[in-house]
């Protein structure tokens, strides 16, 4: 019988990132999924996949926090780790407009944070293994029309801190993905978003697993279709 997969997903408590680790645990993977805090829908997903299911927790915004989930993670390996955790503030609002808290809540939480996990646990994912971020077709300055300018500039700053990260590491064959998952209807997607998690979350995955062996980094959608820049 082939080993289960392990896959680390971070900013798991709802969403998503929920979607992410209930479609891992489906899929017969060994799920260490995060949130910040006590997660309802974790604790519920944990009664399902009773074996599969490990929660941990981290704060994406504070280093320390990220520090030591890497030193207990230290003896684990991953097949994939896929950083979900983003949040959106203020999101009709110009750059005059906002508060500048809110701003920097974005940049640490869409941006900063999710590279400080990728480069804490580069080492835990083998040579053959993925590292995905989710990020958003906002992202892609070349397709900029406007909207939610403040959270695409989050994801367009993550997009580029991904990129300076693959520069860094351009000899390793590690599969690295920056995911678009499309509008999705969450809490943050809101209601009038044009997919459920079921038609995205699914083929977010269906990317992950493909791309194991194909090393660089790739921008795409849930289709594995290349996004521009």
């Amino acid at each position: 019988m082939r080993k289960s997969r392990t896959v680390v997903v971070v900013g798991a408590s709802r969403g998503l990132g929920l979607a992410l680790a209930e479609e891992y645990c489906a899929r017969n993977w060994h799920v260490i999924a995060t949130s910040r805090g006590r997660s309802a829908g974790l604790d519920q997903l944990r009664e399902r996949y009773p074996t599969s299911l490990e929660i941990e927790t981290v704060d994406i915004a504070d280093g320390a926090s990220i520090r030591a989930l890497a030193r207990r993670l230290e003896t684990v390996s991953l097949d994939a780790l896929f950083v979900n955790a983003g949040i959106c503030k203020a999101n009709t609002l110009t750059p005059l407009e906002v508060d500048d808290k809110d701003f920097l809540d974005m940049m640490s939480t869409n941006a900063l944070g999710p590279m400080r996990i990728v480069e804490a646990l580069y080492d835990r994912v083998p040579e053959r293994g993925v590292i995905a971020v989710m990020s958003s077709e906002l992202g892609s300055i070349a397709h900029c029309t406007g909207f939610w300018e403040l959270y695409s500039s989050s994801k367009a700053a993550l997009n580029m801190l991904m990129k300076a990260f693959s520069a860094r590491h351009a000899d390793a064959s590690r599969s690295l993905l920056l995911i678009a998952p499309g509008w999705v209807r969450t809490e943050m997607g809101g209601e009038d978003a044009a997919l459920e998690t079921g038609e995205s979350i699914p083929l977010v995955v269906d990317v992950v697993e493909q791309s194991a062996g194909v090393p660089g980094l790739r921008f795409v959608n849930r289709h594995g279709e290349i996004l521009p820049w």
